[in-house]
């Protein structure tokens, strides 16, 4: 990639730049950089004569960023962030290998975490940096390798490998259900739970069932965990996925309130994004990937 220099600044002019923008004195920004205020001046000056663009005015007692350069300072804040990452990335393992990877985290928990350890005995020259994201995000703008991705094929500029199918089972705390329902829409007599990015699926699930035209309503969760936790603890039934309830079933804690499983309408897939060339830590994670994914994935 060929880089203008003419339009590239330093580092310092903006680092100044991005903290004025932020703590809105250059006082207050030379302070944070152990800088004169004179310093932090001198900085901004030079970059607005390198742009040729004024970036900040005064407003009373502080300054702010022209409606110009408002954009330009969350660019720049992004790209300082990245440099940020990478060098801390570099300084935890200098010889390289890391794959930092996004995750849900009922997934992360319950199907890669006890699997890892494999990866790292596999791959001991590549350390996995794990963070939580709940939905797709613009790659560009972070340091994440690859993503874990539950839904359809629906995350632009991505590629695809299908780790698994998700079937979902209806569920409640023994004490709250002593015996399995008669039919399918007794649920409507019982407190229902659910997931917020989920509503419609006890509908679905009532439609699987025959029962179709309901849309129960319920109380509202953001995390399976949390969810999970309420119906052990009898707040009412749920939806949970069967590989997140493994334990929770056979030790009692949750019976099957009607019916067998059911699938789901979505899908777990390793997503990365399809312009970067794909570097070796990912190579490496993909394929290990492959070969853990459900045989029936396709």
């Amino acid at each position: 990639m060929s880089i203008a220099r003419r339009y590239l600044p330093s580092i310092a002019a903006l680092t100044a730049l991005e903290a004025v923008a932020r703590l809105g004195t250059a006082s207050a920004a030379a302070q944070e950089l152990s800088l004169t205020q004179g310093a932090v001046s001198r900085q901004i000056r030079a970059l607005e004569e390198q742009l040729g663009v004024t970036l900040m005015i005064r407003e009373r007692q502080r300054l702010v960023p022209t409606a110009a350069a408002a954009d330009y300072v969350a660019e720049v804040r992004k790209a300082l962030g990245l440099l940020s990452s990478a060098a801390l990335t570099l300084k935890t393992n200098p010889r390289g290998g890391n794959l930092n990877l996004a995750i849900l985290p009922a997934f992360g928990m319950h199907w890669l975490a006890p699997r890892l350890a494999d990866f790292a005995a596999r791959h001991p020259e590549v350390n996995v940096n794990l963070s939580t994201r709940l939905r797709p995000f613009d790659f560009a703008g972070t340091s994440f390798d690859a993503a874990i991705h539950y839904g359809r094929r629906d995350w632009p500029g991505v590629r695809y490998l299908k780790l698994m199918d998700e079937e979902i089972l209806a569920v409640a705390a023994p004490s709250l259900l002593p015996r399995p329902l008669a039919a399918p829409e007794e649920v409507l007599t019982q407190p229902l739970l659910q997931l917020e990015s989920r509503t419609g699926d006890w509908g679905r699930w009532l439609a699987h069932h025959g029962r179709t035209g309901f849309r129960p309503g319920g109380m509202l969760f953001d995390h399976f965990a949390t969810m999970t936790q309420a119906a052990i603890h009898g707040l009412g039934l749920a939806l949970l996925p069967q590989f997140l309830i493994g334990r929770d079933l056979a030790e009692g804690r949750l019976v099957p309130a009607h019916g067998g499983p059911v699938r789901a309408l979505g899908s777990y897939y390793l997503v990365w994004p399809e312009e970067r060339p794909l570097r070796g830590p990912l190579a490496s994670f993909r394929d290990w990937a492959e070969g853990q994914a459900d045989p029936g994935a396709e």
